[in-house]
């Protein structure tokens, strides 16, 4: 296990613009998206936005938080600085799901792999899957050796994907899910093959619950602004 100082909490909040946001003028929405972007980055590290409708009905975009785990208090100062960066607005914006976190080290693999999501680089792909993960207790019964050979199964199968990273998240304890599983990409075809090749994998077996899953687009700020404020 990495030491506390090593660690990160991962946020994904989707959120929907509700009939007040899209009553206001057109400079209006500009402004208050401005002001709770700018409240927002005061929670955390490392904010990135990405659009999500029409991708999906009901999620207009997802806003993901990321911070190093600093002490014990980390994780209670980061959700009350986020309640209290929302409020004001939550006439404008409801928040739909969350879903969130910790990186920790891995008992499957003793490197860290070239393809693992720096949270705080200062470059993103284009595309961000993120979805939910609980496995069966039946996996959690089976020896080590068993588990070690599928995930080298996966393992192995995910490298061939070399351009597609991911990040995953230990929920345990915290959330509904045990983890969740971050991608990003450049190429969401790609992508979509490698789900479908990971089913045919042994560890399918064991999962017991993968959904829902959340597709987006990178947004930088500016593009952001321009794609909401905007009908």
């Amino acid at each position: 296990m990495s030491s506390e100082s090593e660690r990160s909490l991962n946020h994904f909040a989707l959120y929907r613009f509700k009939d007040a946001y899209w009553q206001l003028p057109e400079e209006a929405r500009d402004k208050f998206l401005r002001t709770w972007l700018s409240a927002l980055r005061g929670t955390a590290e490392k904010v990135e936005l990405y659009q999500v409708f029409p991708m999906q009905s009901r999620v207009d975009f997802v806003a993901w938080s990321a911070l190093a785990l600093q002490d014990q208090d980390t994780t209670a100062g980061f959700f009350k600085k986020a309640a209290q960066a929302l409020n004001p607005h939550r006439r404008f914006i409801e928040p739909i799901n969350t879903l969130w976190g910790y990186t920790s080290s891995t008992t499957y693999s003793h490197a860290r792999s070239a393809q693992e999501i720096d949270p705080f680089s200062n470059s993103r792909k284009k595309y961000l899957v993120i979805y939910p993960f609980v496995k069966t207790k039946e996996w959690y019964l089976l020896g080590k050796d068993a588990r070690q050979g599928m995930m080298n199964e996966h393992i192995r199968l995910g490298k061939t994907y070399s351009k597609i990273s991911q990040l995953l998240l230990y929920s345990f304890g915290v959330q509904n899910q045990e983890f969740v599983v971050v991608y990003e990409t450049d190429d969401l075809p790609l992508f979509s093959d490698l789900v479908r090749d990971l089913r045919e994998t042994d560890g399918r077996l064991y999962t017991e619950r993968d959904t829902p899953l959340h597709s987006a687009i990178y947004c930088p700020d500016e593009e952001f602004f321009e794609l909401w404020k905007s009908t």
